[in-house]
């Protein structure tokens, strides 16, 4: 495999991900950020995200003097990665593009970045559109750049927080996507030792496919979601249903889990955007609109039961609160279910007490409607009722009948189906599933 020198521009989760894994794969790479101080910290091996295995590849990137960062795009782009006298042979745009005005994607840092590195970028550079962008994005990027010298690649990023390391260097499939047929091969070449399944296509349709996965995906756990009160109105067990379903091929086991809703930095951003998308082509994708409804009564439906459980009002009562993230293994806090159904609680008058492996204190603007402690123990003190809102392995292991001990009302609104039901009752609670007829 020949090693290029790649350039990547942005340091989240990405960015991050991106440049430390295209380094182990023996690549020269240079990540940019704005964030001064962040990338001081980088530059000493220090990653602040919460993710299995990064913090390892970057040091060993570093070491082996495969991985830089840099302050700027325009130092990443003219640095190259192997010494500032050769300049990148690709560029990798890893820049944020959160939900703007309306639900469409807000492509402001993809603008800001392709102004700024215009000018610098060597003839023969391939820039490469990781971020999640609408359909058309390669295409203005393009005009933005107004470079023929300078080919424009989509190339979706498929990352699932808390295995993001492990999903880059193991992937499903790799989606490249261009008008230039010698630049997405050029592309699809820095991925060949993975040996993973590899389509190359037009531009407009490898951004279609990260939207399509996505919000396919969301579809699926509305489903589930729907379906899970129904086996609670008609006496079935979700659980068994969903393992009968999951053992059909075509369906599989995975996205079948119930819970309080999705969320994350992906699904409600990108299912908001599709829908945007579709409008833009005058079409209306009912489906996608009734799993970001079915989302929301996902939410209401868990404060229904919370509610039920504490005797028929939230007013005053003492709700402590299992998971703050939006899934277990992450500490991102962006678009949690969690904190959603929080806000629920806290408008009706409830007094929430929360515990989340990942925050041991409260994130100001963010978990506000909350007091954050560091013990499941003082969750559980006089509280009216325990909620389980994000499925952390560890809370299976809790000391549940010393929580039963110190509760006002021993129950338990497993929201994920996490717990064993008989050890919570052997414990002395109440335990109350989700779709478990």
């Amino acid at each position: 495999m020949f090693a290029r020198r790649i350039a990547v521009i942005g340091t989240g989760y990405v960015g991050l991900t991106t440049g430390a894994c295209l380094a182990s794969l023996g690549h020269h790479v240079v990540c940019a950020d704005i964030d001064e101080a962040k990338i001081e910290r980088l530059r000493a091996g220090r990653v602040d995200i919460l993710e299995p295995g990064l913090a390892e590849l970057v040091g060993e990137g570093i070491a082996a003097g495969r991985l830089r960062f840099v302050v700027g795009a325009s130092a990443a782009v003219t640095s190259g990665g192997r010494g500032a006298e050769l300049p990148a042979e690709i560029v990798y745009l890893c820049v944020p593009t959160p939900m703007g005005e309306g639900g469409a994607a807000d492509l402001a840092a993809v603008r800001a970045v392709a102004d700024e590195v215009r000018d610098l970028l060597p003839p023969g550079c391939v820039v490469v559109n990781k971020s999640t962008v609408p359909v058309g994005t390669a295409a203005t990027t393009l005009q933005i750049l107004d470079r023929p010298d300078v080919a424009v690649v989509s190339n979706p990023e498929f990352l699932r927080e808390g295995s993001a390391v492990h999903d880059f260097l193991h992937p499903d499939r790799i989606v490249v996507g261009s008008a230039s047929q010698e630049a997405a091969e050029r592309v699809a070449a820095l991925y060949s030792r993975l040996g993973a399944p590899t389509l190359l296509t037009d531009a407009a349709s490898a951004e279609m496919v990260k939207y399509a996965a996505n919000c396919f995906l969301a579809m699926k756990l509305s489903f589930v979601n729907s379906l899970a009160d129904l086996c609670e109105r008609l006496g079935a067990d979700v659980v068994e249903v969903t393992e009968g379903m999951g053992h059909d091929r075509r369906i599989g086991q995975t996205f079948l889990s119930p819970g309080p809703g999705w969320g994350g930095s992906c699904f409600p951003k990108d299912t908001h955007a599709l829908l945007q998308i579709a409008e833009a082509a005058g079409m209306d994708f009912d489906l996608v609109r009734a799993s970001l409804a079915v989302n929301e009564k996902a939410r209401a439906l868990v404060v229904d039961k919370v509610r039920t459980a504490v005797g028929g009002t939230l007013a005053g009562r003492r709700v402590g609160l299992l998971g703050l993230t939006f899934k277990a293994g992450t500490d991102d806090l962006r678009d949690s279910p969690a904190l959603a159904v929080a806000s629920l609680l806290r408008a009706e008058g409830a007094e929430l007490t929360g515990y989340d492996p990942a925050h041991r204190v409260g994130v100001p603007g963010v978990t506000d409607d909350v007091t954050v402690v560091d013990d499941p123990l003082t969750v559980a003190k006089e509280a009216d009722a325990l909620v389980v809102l994000t499925e952390w392995p560890q809370f299976r292991t809790l000391d549940w009948s010393a929580l039963a001990g110190v509760t006002t009302t021993p129950v338990v609104i497993d929201t994920r189906n996490l717990l064993d039901d008989d050890i919570l009752r052997r414990a002395g609670f109440t335990w109350i599933g989700v779709g478990r007829g």
